[in-house]
């Protein structure tokens, strides 16, 4: 009980500036965590037991509203928990209430017009990140210990990597999704082609200790019994760990701030006896891969645009030059693209998973940045494709940014989110471990030895 009325006064303390927490949820949580108190007594003993956790608002929690910031879906309420929320109670956790997100989880920020702006810990005039920026601002703030996000564009690592926590985008495929759903959209068992689910803390065994919570496929589909059963990490000695360090991207620079939180990463592995390498010839090609993320992220997300927006893209898509291959022509491109453009995108991606599988039969993990600065400040232009991210004084598309993040979304690998060091501004640092396929446990346990050397979550000051 303890744990939970410090978190509660923790949020009725300082959210009037953070605004993470849009949905409290106290009187339950007070209720849940007697329960937790009671079952301690009676000698259970389960693996959240009593820990008070936020939930981002994009799932569903029976009797809260789910919203996505869309205000049309203001009065929507759903009668069953997500998967995920389900299984953070069976294990314990007392939830104290859902977490801020962007407007349809669509933006790099977590702002809309029912709740309002989350606002970065370390800097209220940054943004948290987004979409899971609320999950990341709480727990940098100590509203709860753990957090659940989502992941599509990097919506559980770049609100880690600007508040300084820790986050894994798992496999895809391995943890369950349903009940994390638009409002408007039945709460049933899918298999999403880029998009997961997965757990944010402040320490990177904690990451573990949730990501085996949610872990397993959706028993509507596989059956209450079947769990996927993860290999152990590769190595437990960080001098064992054999490691590609990626700090350039061909269409995009990296901001000297992450830069240097990257050096001190692959600094703190040569430090530990790992084998440090900066290039290999096995890396799959990063601008194809680029290319094929956005492809295939945004062809997606733009089905259900109105039949008269459709007609206005095509028209601006046909004007483009077709010598154009920037990312922004790319992104255009694939609003208006066909089943077979997408078709041609899928094969390819498949070449690069089976390249994946080669680099990674010579390494254990990919270190990269996540984006290419720190938290940036607060951009709520109406039209996000003319907005642009300044990067060492230079201004560049901002949805480019996001190259980084489709780096381990593109072929569905697990990726790890880490805390780096801060900037000259004060501002967290985060990298990314990248990871084979369903060896969620490589970069994870990687994440663990690197929190003993850099010292991992600093709160804010």
């Amino acid at each position: 009980m303890e744990l939970t009325d410090e978190a509660i006064a923790r949020v009725e303390r300082d959210d009037r500036v953070i605004n993470a927490i849009c949905v409290p949820d106290f009187d339950r949580a007070r209720a849940a965590a007697r329960a937790a108190d009671a079952a301690r007594a009676r000698g259970e003993d389960r693996p959240l037991l009593g820990i008070p956790v936020t939930v981002k608002e994009s799932y569903d929690v029976a009797g809260l509203p789910t919203t996505w910031g869309m205000p049309q879906h203001r009065g929507h309420l759903p009668a069953e928990d997500a998967v995920q929320v389900s299984r953070l109670k069976a294990a314990g956790a007392v939830v104290l209430g859902k977490t801020n997100v962007p407007l349809g989880l669509q933006d790099i920020q977590s702002y809309n017009e029912l709740y309002g702006t989350t606002t970065n810990p370390w800097d209220h005039a940054r943004t948290s990140g987004g979409s899971s920026g609320g999950s990341a601002a709480a727990l940098a703030s100590g509203f709860g210990a753990l957090s659940i996000g989502s992941d599509l564009a990097g919506s559980l690592r770049t609100p880690a990597h600007f508040c300084g926590v820790y986050a894994h985008k798992p496999t895809l495929g391995l943890v369950a999704s349903r009940g994390m759903v638009a409002p408007a959209e039945p709460a049933w068992p899918v298999d999403l082609d880029l998009a997961v689910v997965g757990p944010m803390a402040r320490t990177a065994r904690d990451l573990a200790l949730l990501l085996d919570v949610m872990a397993g496929p959706d028993p509507l589909t596989y059956g209450v019994a079947h769990r996927l059963v993860l290999p152990p990490a590769r190595h437990e000695r960080l001098c064992d760990f054999r490691v590609l360090v990626l700090d350039e991207h061909p269409l995009l620079p990296t901001g000297s701030a992450v830069r240097e939180g990257v050096h001190r990463v692959a600094a703190a592995l040569a430090d530990g006896g790992a084998r440090v390498e900066r290039h290999s010839p096995l890396l799959p090609d990063l601008t194809e891969a680029a290319t094929l993320y956005m492809q295939l992220l945004i062809s997606s997300s733009v089905a259900r645009f109105p039949i008269d927006s459709y007609e206005q893209l095509r028209a601006r898509v046909a004007g483009l030059s077709a010598d154009d291959r920037s990312l922004e022509a790319v992104r255009l491109r694939a609003m208006v693209s066909s089943h077979r453009d997408w078709m041609r995108a899928d094969n390819r991606r498949e070449l690069h998973r089976h390249l994946w599988r080669q680099l990674f039969a010579e390494f254990d993990a990919v270190v990269c940045p996540i984006t290419p600065t720190p938290a940036f400040p607060h951009d709520h232009h109406p039209n996000p494709l003319e907005r642009r991210i300044d990067i060492d004084g230079a201004a560049y598309p901002y949805f480019d940014q996001l190259v980084w993040a489709g780096l381990a979304t593109m072929p569905g690998l697990p990726a790890t989110a880490v805390p780096a060091g801060r900037s000259s501004e004060g501002l967290p640092v985060g990298v990314q471990i990248v990871g084979p396929m369903f060896e969620d446990r490589t970069p994870l346990r990687l994440a663990e030895l690197l929190e003993q050397r850099l010292g991992g979550f600093l709160a804010p000051r």
